[in-house]
């Protein structure tokens, strides 16, 4: 199928930040590396983006992959000093054990099998992706164990490392994720107004089946369903289509209100959320001085939650099958509402994904994260700043790039909900509610997961 200009502009944007990210140094200011725990979590983003799921997506994939890195490495760091509660693996290493020996070998004995589990979701335009992916891990692994002097405790270290590993890889062994992370051939569009078609340019619906896929902290996908969408024939819901109408427009085939910030906005957060998240997460935990121990347990709550947000926001969904706003304006005057009027070539900002609207998977994951890192610093009002690899321009890694500044974490996430209507993708309602089920599933794991012992 020929690329849009939005898709070439993408593969364009996943290029970019290929090379932005391969070509990271250990002292990049946007890959803070203070420990071997951020250096592996700052890996496993290297890899993602090797691999061709990131910064694009599949996320949920990358969101999986992330979650059971940082599993291995949280079990690891606490079979040898117990700190917090196993979710795995429940072990006590011996004494004189290195850490950062630990450290490395979890990581890369889940990033090797799992980055080869992705031949299936890597685009055609990625050839060898995978390979690269894992050449990449490996070398990592071999200069982390060449900067640990051998003997007992680096033996020991990658031991421990390597049974926290596999436990965590035989928790998920069959967990179904490899049929469940991708498009279904099969899936039937709707025909009614408000019933989900397949927007423009993708015709299949992407991973209709994720939200069976096994929770890591939620009891079952649909937990903490959200509500349903606005009805068509409301005034909300017409305030939301016509909000979107004005702002979410590319600018070229249909003009928009946005002001420059605002288009920043849209472009800063199309980046991947988990790759997203887990660079602000290492970033404040670095500026906190947190020590390895407290930086696994906060990147370890990260993702448990960051996966579950997208097994919750799918089952939604695919529950409720709503339009997207690129379908609801085009065929607007179909829905029963006399405030809505149609625009049959209404174009958003960007192309929109192959996934119903309701709620948006992007502010679920925003969500999430904003309760766990406010949980865990047990404080919202903390300053940050973030970059991001999907700016046409003044990405991280370049010089200069743009930093955009928070003075907490619920602000951040609700930009992050926010510019999901600023580039055309979501109603006002899917945001509002995303940004909600993802801080009850954030709290979830905090509550229930790795708790410190006392």
């Amino acid at each position: 199928m020929k690329l849009t200009h939005n898709r070439r502009r993408v593969t364009a944007i996943l290029a970019a930040a290929l090379g932005l990210l391969l070509a990271a140094t250990p002292a990049s200011a946007n890959h803070p590396r203070s420990d071997a725990v951020s250096a592996w979590n700052a890996n496993a983003g290297k890899a993602a983006v090797a691999a061709c799921i990131s910064p694009i997506g599949p996320s949920p994939a990358e969101a999986r992959l992330y979650a059971m890195t940082h599993v291995a490495i949280h079990d690891a760091l606490n079979a040898i000093t117990r700190r917090s509660d196993p979710y795995a693996y429940d072990a006590r290493a011996p004494r004189r054990t290195s850490p950062d020996a630990a450290v490395a070998a979890a990581a890369r004995d889940v990033l090797v099998p799992i980055l080869g589990q992705f031949s299936t979701l890597v685009p055609p335009q990625c050839p060898d992706a995978v390979d690269a992916a894992v050449a990449g891990v490996e070398a990592d692994y071999a200069a982390a164990l060449g900067a640990i002097r051998d003997g007992r405790a680096k033996t020991r270290g990658i031991a421990v490392g390597k049974a926290a590993a596999a436990a965590i890889l035989a928790l998920r062994a069959n967990d179904g994720a490899q049929a469940l992370l991708v498009g279904s051939p099969g899936y039937s569009e709707g025909t009614r107004p408000g019933e989900y078609r397949f927007t423009p340019g993708t015709p299949f619906a992407f991973a209709p089946r994720l939200g069976e896929l096994a929770p890591f902290v939620l009891r079952d996908g649909s937990q903490y369903r959200p509500g349903p969408p606005h009805a068509l024939t409301g005034r909300r819901y017409a305030a939301d289509v016509n909000e979107i109408k004005r702002l979410g427009g590319d600018g070229v085939v249909t003009p928009s209100a946005r002001s420059p910030e605002q288009t920043e906005i849209a472009r800063f957060w199309v980046e991947s959320s988990p790759l997203q998240w887990n660079r602000i997460a290492r970033t404040v935990a670095e500026a906190a001085g947190l020590d390895e121990w407290e930086t696994a347990r906060l990147l370890g709550l990260l993702n448990l939650s960051l996966i579950d947000g997208y097994i919750g926001t799918f089952e939604a969904k695919y529950h409720y099958r709503f339009w997207r706003p690129v379908t609801a304006i085009r065929l607007a005057d179909a829905d029963g509402n006399p405030r809505t009027t149609a625009d049959p070539t209404w174009t958003p900002l960007v192309e929109t994904p192959p996934i119903p609207d309701h709620d948006s998977g992007h502010a679920v994951e925003g969500g999430a994260a904003a309760a766990v890192l406010r949980r865990f610093f047990r404080t919202d009002r903390t300053r940050f700043s973030a970059c991001s690899t999907t700016l046409p321009a003044r990405n991280c890694g370049q010089d200069n790039p743009v930093f955009r500044h928070y003075r907490s974490f619920s602000q951040a996430a609700a930009e992050n909900g926010i510019s999901r209507i600023l580039v055309g993708f979501h109603f006002r309602k899917a945001v509002e509610d995303g940004i909600e089920h993802g801080r009850r599933i954030g709290d979830r794991a905090v509550d229930r997961f790795m708790r410190p012992q006392r």
